[in-house]
């Protein structure tokens, strides 16, 4: 019995694991690391987000939302533009904010 729970939570992992997306946002006129700052700070008083990457280089804003709930692109759009920016456009990736992050940092080198 005892493995079969080990089983079905290490199961249940792996699939919530798989199922965490992020949006990603192409984000026009962010230039410096207080740009990033502002626009992170501004988007994780949003309840519905769990990750924030903001990637100056790649000029994106990756937003990740809180399981069970889903990133709310019109809010998020609202917030950027709000801050002073102007989102060029958005897309869904099948990965979490933290393998985003580390795929950033093996470009980046």
């Amino acid at each position: 019995m005892k493995k079969m729970m080990i089983v079905l939570v290490v199961g249940l992992a792996s699939i919530a694991a798989q199922a965490a997306e992020s949006t990603v946002f192409t984000v026009n006129g962010m230039v410096c690391a207080f740009c990033a700052q502002g626009i992170e700070k501004k988007l994780k008083k949003m309840p519905e987000t769990h990750a924030i990457m903001v990637d100056l280089a790649a000029k994106t804003v990756i937003v990740e939302a809180k399981p069970g709930m889903v990133v709310p692109v019109d809010k998020v759009i609202l917030e950027i533009k709000d801050a002073g920016y102007d989102v060029t456009g958005t897309k869904v990736v099948s990965d979490p904010v933290d393998v985003l992050r580390k795929k950033a940092e093996v470009n980046h080198e």
